[in-house]
């Protein structure tokens, strides 16, 4: 689906982004030009961002560490 119109980006490409190393949306921005013109796709594009970074491996995983 075309996320952001201005600069003909889909979903598949954010998240393609984020599978190449983008850890968040100002990277995906810099990569892809996402939200970069009217700004109207910054919600969606941020949301997609968001669950592919979720969706990765490890990303579940938590550092947790005692504090002495």
């Amino acid at each position: 689906m075309y996320v952001c119109i201005c600069k003909g980006i889909t979903d598949t490409q954010i998240r393609a982004a984020v599978q190449d190393g983008a850890s968040s949306i100002r990277e995906v921005r810099s990569a892809l030009g996402v939200a970069s013109q009217c700004g109207k796709c910054g919600i969606v594009a941020r949301e997609i961002v968001r669950e592919s970074l979720d969706s990765l491996p490890g990303a579940e995983q938590q550092l947790f560490y005692a504090v002495t």
